[in-house]
């Protein structure tokens, strides 16, 4: 059955409706302006706040918006089948979750204390040369080509292999784990049979890891994790199996869509491949400025008690989604917020999240990001891409490029 297109954004938006995913932008300007709370009924109803001051309080109430569920979609959830198969394996994995973002305090407190160390810019940065030597590697296989798809070839080749060295993983299952990612997070979302399959698969390596790596002990993130203690006590096998559940997930997806958006960006400006490559000192701010206005994420929180916000009333239960991209491009609060300025001086965006649930990968993100864009100009300093009609994006949750082919000279 066909889906229903969309006639007002205000009170029916829907985030898989093909002109969101391909060009948001315009939608939220509206909102912001007409209804800074939108809502919906679609995929089982949410709100939607849009200005950036909103989605700060929201983000910092962690009393009335829980973050115990992240997604608005709840189509797909793991199989009884599935379940019964966690019990019997360790009555605690029934409801592993994603700790530290499905977590509220006081558990949230510890779990993301956990995993500050291994993702701090020390840690970060034994990462680098793998990191630089691989985007290396893959300009190098098609810069003679005079042609490659910027997503496919290049974006997405990037996480899921700095991920598995962090976890531990082999790099040739690299592949596999896109699949399994996309499969949960992306077309899962509106494909149940899909999203439990690709939850099965996850679970179920990440399982056979961690039982692997209590055999053979060895300087990963999960040999961290497995003999890291919380108040003298070890920390839970179900905690380390969602803890590393969310790394694979969060660590992919999101990073490939800011990689991905940030080579659709520089492929349209020539100029700014241009300034990067004479002001090398502009990258940081440039990597900042890139997450700021081509945010990927969008969380959701759950509302704890029937309450009311900016005159929205709202039931227990419900579910807020929180639009950080909508949020960094507020003219409240960003001048120009819809131009890219690399050297932008005030930037306090919120690609991240704000509050006690910022992400803890953010220095793995920027430093995969930074690599990314400067082993891609060191090779191909100028490009363009072919037909920006026939880009395709992801929608639901995380956006960015999907399908991208971009020519050089």
């Amino acid at each position: 059955m066909a889906i229903k297109p969309v006639t007002d954004w205000k009170t029916d938006y829907d985030i898989f409706a093909k002109e969101y995913k391909k060009n948001p932008f315009p939608i939220w300007d509206e909102l912001r302006e007409e209804c800074p709370i939108a809502q919906t009924e679609r995929w089982d109803g949410s709100f939607m706040p849009t200005r950036y001051e909103d989605l700060v309080n929201i983000a910092r109430d962690v009393k009335r918006f829980s973050s115990r569920d992240v997604l608005v979609a709840q189509y797909g959830e793991p199989s009884e089948e599935m379940e019964l198969e966690m019990e019997e394996r360790n009555e605690e994995f029934a409801n592993v979750g994603a700790p530290p973002i499905t977590s509220d305090p006081p558990v949230h407190t510890w779990a993301r204390r956990l995993l500050l160390p291994p993702f701090s810019i020390k840690s970060v940065a034994r990462f680098e040369p793998e990191t630089r030597e691989l985007c290396r590697s893959l300009v190098s296989g098609f810069v003679d080509k005079g042609r490659a798809d910027g997503a496919v070839d290049y974006a997405q080749q990037i996480p899921p292999r700095v991920i598995a060295s962090m976890l531990g993983f082999p790099k040739e299952m690299s592949g596999t784990f896109t699949e399994w990612v996309r499969g949960f997070l992306e077309l899962g979302l509106t494909d149940p049979d899909l999203r439990q399959e690709s939850a099965r698969s996850i679970f179920e390596y990440l399982y056979a890891q961690i039982e692997e790596h209590k055999e053979n002990p060895r300087d990963d993130l999960i040999g961290y994790l497995l003999t890291a203690e919380v108040d003298g006590e070890p920390v839970p096998e179900a905690h380390v199996l969602g803890t590393c559940f969310l790394v694979l997930l969060a660590g992919i997806d999101t990073t490939w869509s800011s990689i991905g958006s940030a080579i659709w960006h520089l492929a349209q400006n020539p100029q700014d491949c241009k300034r990067l490559i004479e002001e090398p000192e502009l990258m940081p701010s440039a990597v900042e400025e890139l997450l700021r206005a081509y945010s990927p994420v969008t969380m959701a929180r759950v509302v704890t008690e029937d309450t009311e916000y900016a005159g929205c009333p709202m039931s227990e239960g419900d579910k807020v989604l929180m639009n950080f991209p909508a949020a960094n491009r507020d003219p409240r609060k960003f001048t120009d917020p819809d131009k890219v300025i690399l050297d932008r001086e005030e930037n306090p965006h919120i690609a991240f999240g704000v509050g006690i649930h910022r992400c803890a990968g953010s220095n793995l993100a920027r430093m995969e990001m930074k690599v990314a864009i400067e082993e891609w100009l060191a090779q191909i300093p100028e490009c363009r891409l072919e037909d920006p009609e026939a880009v395709t994006w992801s929608g639901g949750q995380v956006r960015g490029p999907r399908l991208m082919q971009i020519v050089w000279p």
